[in-house]
């Protein structure tokens, strides 16, 4: 099994995590303020040179202002086929 960060259902996760934070309106820099942490490392996520774990990504969602359980089943619809491959 691949490592999950260079699977083609983690980039579908990335492309999701910054089409809704364009869709809630924030830029980098206001997920960066909301989460404590710097633009860099938001850039660095969305870009999939750092690793998201679940309770990170639970809290990236709380700071967007979307569930966590919408973006799971957003994820699951759009990734589904590549994991029947």
């Amino acid at each position: 099994m691949d490592k999950s960060i260079y699977t083609y259902n983690y980039g579908q996760l990335l492309r999701l995590l910054v089409a809704s934070r364009q869709r809630v309106g924030m830029t980098q820099v206001d997920v960066a303020k909301a989460l404590n942490e710097t633009q860099t490392f938001i850039s660095k996520c969305e870009r999939g040179e750092r690793r998201l774990d679940v309770v990170e990504l639970r809290m990236w969602c709380a700071a967007l202002g979307i569930r966590f359980s919408s973006l799971m089943q957003e994820f699951e619809e759009c990734s589904l086929p590549a994991l029947r491959k």
